[in-house]
């Protein structure tokens, strides 16, 4: 049982729904753009300062692969953070929270689609139950709310944000084999830069807004954590059980947001939380139950 792999990918997606609450917190003390160009930058300055030697030793690789690095990092970290939060500007964060649930489906869809990737009906029952779970915590147990729901431009964007981490994520299987902090060097200086024109646009705006205090704690939290610790974390995942099964997780993250607003935030803690905690996990075990056997040279590349 790949136990360290659902460890780490606990760990991430509880780390991601945490940064869900910083981006509620954001709000009046750093502008969007500003908090992701901030976590990326912090993050870049921080891996490479403790990554010199390895990035040396590694600089033969890293060449000839910065492309997909590079790419990693614009398409995985930056256009993902850029879509999402455009897309909170048009639409509801119910709308938003709920869409997330389709990355696991876009990964499916993709990796069958190009590689061929076999998925299990019982996988695709535990993905619809862990994806209900999801939906229980971003309508709040409501039904109505769910039926009523209505989409826009920002529900666009967030089919954007969705395709833009999936496809991250299956590329994936393409990482150079190198140590994790070279691996995370470029794609963090990649998002940083990517990041630019993005906070060009915020000013052009008018809607920047430069950290404060609780701004810069947010920052620091965000390069910290969900941007660089999240991010080791994810990839190691990934190579484990591969990214059908490791994009199953993602489900995780409105549950853990929402109990993180829960602890830190003052919310209530009501029984349809409990119910969509035990949705979820209840899928991914049913989904990592019925999976199909892999050898062990299909498995690596899955």
């Amino acid at each position: 049982m790949p136990v360290r792999a659902y460890t780490f990918l606990v760990i991430t997606t509880l780390l991601w729904g945490g940064n869900a609450v910083a981006g509620k917190l954001a709000l009046g003390h750093v502008s969007p753009m500003i908090l992701s160009f901030g976590r990326w930058g912090l993050a870049s300055l921080i891996i490479f300062a403790i990554s010199v030697p390895q990035i040396r030793k590694d600089w033969d690789v890293l060449k000839a692969n910065w492309k997909l690095l590079a790419f990693y990092g614009a398409i995985g970290y930056a256009a993902f953070n850029g879509f999402l939060y455009t897309a909170l500007k048009y639409t509801t964060a119910v709308n938003a929270t709920i869409e997330q649930g389709a990355i696991p489906v876009l990964i499916f869809v993709i990796n069958f689609a190009i590689f061929r990737i076999p998925v299990a009906p019982i996988q695709i029952l535990g993905f619809l139950i862990s994806f209900v779970g999801a939906a229980v915590t971003a309508s709040h147990g409501d039904i109505h709310r769910l039926l009523s729901l209505t989409l826009n431009a920002g529900d666009l964007l967030m089919v954007f944000a969705g395709l833009s981490y999936a496809i991250y994520t299956i590329s994936l299987r393409w990482k150079p084999q190198v140590h994790w902090k070279s691996l995370m060097a470029v794609p963090a200086l990649a998002a940083t830069v990517t990041c630019l024109p993005l906070v060009w646009w915020e000013a052009s705006k008018g809607q920047m807004i430069m950290p404060d205090t609780t701004g810069w704690l947010l920052i620091l939290y965000a390069g910290l954590l969900p941007s660089l610790i999240s991010q080791v974390l994810y990839i190691k995942g990934v190579e484990v059980i591969g990214a059908n099964r490791a994009g199953l997780f993602i489900n995780l993250v409105p549950v853990f947001g929402t109990l993180l607003s829960v602890t830190l935030l003052g919310e209530t803690l009501e029984s349809f939380h409990i119910l969509a905690l035990a949705l979820v996990l209840g899928g991914i075990a049913i989904a990592e139950w019925g999976k199909p056997v892999q050898t062990a040279s299909k498995k690596a590349r899955t």
